[in-house]
């Protein structure tokens, strides 16, 4: 049995830190440690701000998150945009490459992979992006659905 929460909120810059607070909310239930946790709140602000910056670049569109969190001790979350999407996702998570103009580093999805465990990015021209990441926590299961 998986526990999960679902959130969606519009895109506008000062939520980035409400979808990090909300998901390293819903983490602590695992009791991850300090590192684990920060990892995670870094891996998921990079992915809402690709939302922000890129998927929906000068328009306010709506972010979707969803975090499952396993026996196991996995966490998954995908963060979801219905923005421009990716026209080449091999290319924009290469380091450096940006799309978000000089003011961008374009470390995002780089930040992301060595945050977690997996990155998946899936992407349709004008549909959106889907970020789907996951880490397992070391340590043991407590109180795991209670």
């Amino acid at each position: 049995m998986n526990n999960e929460m679902k959130l969606s909120f519009p895109s506008y810059s000062s939520n980035e830190g409400f979808a990090r607070a909300a998901v390293a909310a819903f983490v602590a239930q695992l009791d991850p440690t300090i590192e684990e946790l920060s990892d995670l709140k870094t891996a998921v602000s990079e992915a809402v701000t690709n939302c922000i910056v890129h998927g929906y670049r000068d328009a306010i569109g709506v972010i979707y998150i969803t975090a499952t969190l396993s026996e196991d001790r996995r966490i998954t979350v995908k963060i979801r945009d219905k923005g421009c999407g990716i026209p080449d996702i091999q290319q924009a998570m290469e380091p450096l490459f940006s799309t978000g103009g000089e003011e961008r580093a374009g470390l995002g999805f780089s930040v992301m992979e060595s945050f977690t465990d997996s990155l998946r990015v899936r992407s349709t021209v004008g549909k959106g992006t889907t970020v789907t990441m996951q880490k397992k926590l070391a340590g043991r299961i407590s109180g795991f659905g209670h």
